[in-house]
């Protein structure tokens, strides 16, 4: 464990963003995390996981901490369950594979997701019909300040769309370092009927689903519609799709009939962001080399040498035009940092 000062970050950012660490240190155990931890108590320390879900648009004026725990193993199992229990510096597309060689059912929804296990609650990432919440148990967490463990449950998580508690009042409060899921055995509850899943598996000539068959639908479409970030520098998903009230929603819709929606609840809706963003005629827009992906609108990219600032600039560019078009305000789902 050696500590490193003016380290790049910028092979540990899915979009490619240089920018420099003041210091940085890998940990790779839990006595490894709890010692830097203690030891640099009074610095300012930046928690870094896989580092897909964040836009770094300056240099990190403190001690970066990168969470590289591994390890998976099966907690316990009845004659229908079982229950993986998998570290947090696993990387989570990897491990929804190893779930599905394991004949274990419940994450194939969310594969070729970027990013490391502990940092999936956070988000409370979803795809294709699925979240982490559906097939969450616990995580346990390190409290920064003093080290101590805890449990969080799922009630404990707060979820919701995009939401935990890890992003509310317990941000930059601990580590997660292991998630437990409870996953099927058998009886899968195979579910194709969000997004392209059903016309891709027709595709491929499938007609009765197994795992790895909804896998492999959904990476087809996923390397479809979203740049590999070894190639083209992003973080997936650079907005939610927003939330609106119903009676916001009609207005909109009188004017524009064409609108596309998925209904939450009977006060609620939900307006797919990337459609927002093609509609105001930004897919595939570039400017200096940060750019709208031109197959999915959602999806901001690194052409090369964008800044964070350029990016930034960019999205805020984004967001205002379909205010302006929608009267629809969309969030970055990605952090700013």
């Amino acid at each position: 464990m050696q500590i490193q000062s003016n380290f790049s970050l910028k092979s540990f950012n899915t979009f490619g963003i240089e920018a420099k660490a003041k210091n940085f240190v890998a940990v790779h155990s839990l006595d490894e995390l709890k010692t830097v931890l203690a030891e640099h108590a009074a610095e300012p320390k930046f928690i870094l996981g896989g580092g897909s879900n964040m836009l770094l648009t300056q240099d990190i004026e403190a001690l970066v901490i990168h969470i590289d725990l591994k390890g998976k193993r099966i907690v316990k199992e009845d004659d229908n369950f079982v229950w993986v229990e998998s570290m947090a510096g696993e990387n989570w597309h990897e491990f929804v594979l190893w779930t599905i060689d394991q004949n274990f059912g419940g994450l194939e929804n969310m594969s070729l997701i970027p990013g490391n296990v502990g940092t999936t609650p956070v988000q409370n990432i979803g795809a294709y019909g699925t979240e982490i919440k559906d097939t969450f148990v616990s995580c346990d967490a390190m409290k920064i300040d003093d080290q101590t463990m805890r449990t969080f449950s799922k009630e404990d998580c707060r979820f919701g769309y995009r939401e935990s508690i890890f992003k509310q009042e317990a941000k930059n409060q601990y580590i997660i370092t292991s998630v437990v899921f409870k996953l099927t055995k058998h009886n899968h509850k195979i579910n194709t009927s969000y997004g392209d899943i059903t016309k891709e598996l027709a595709l491929q000539n499938v007609t009765d689903p197994s795992l790895k068959d909804v896998s492999n639908a959904v990476i087809a479409i996923r390397q479809s519609k979203l740049p590999d970030p070894k190639v083209l520098g992003n973080s997936g998903s650079f907005f939610k799709n927003p939330v609106i009230s119903r009676s916001h929603f009609e207005k909109v819709q009188a004017q524009f009939p064409e609108i596309k929606f998925f209904e939450v609840s009977p006060t609620e809706v939900k307006v797919p962001a990337g459609w927002l963003i093609e509609q105001a005629g930004y897919k595939g827009f570039r400017k200096g080399d940060a750019g709208v992906h031109k197959n999915q609108a959602l999806v901001l990219v690194n052409y090369g040498s964008a800044t964070g600032q350029d990016i930034l600039a960019l999205s805020r560019e984004v967001q205002q035009a379909v205010f302006d078009k929608y009267s629809i305000a969309i969030e970055a789902e990605v952090n700013v940092i």
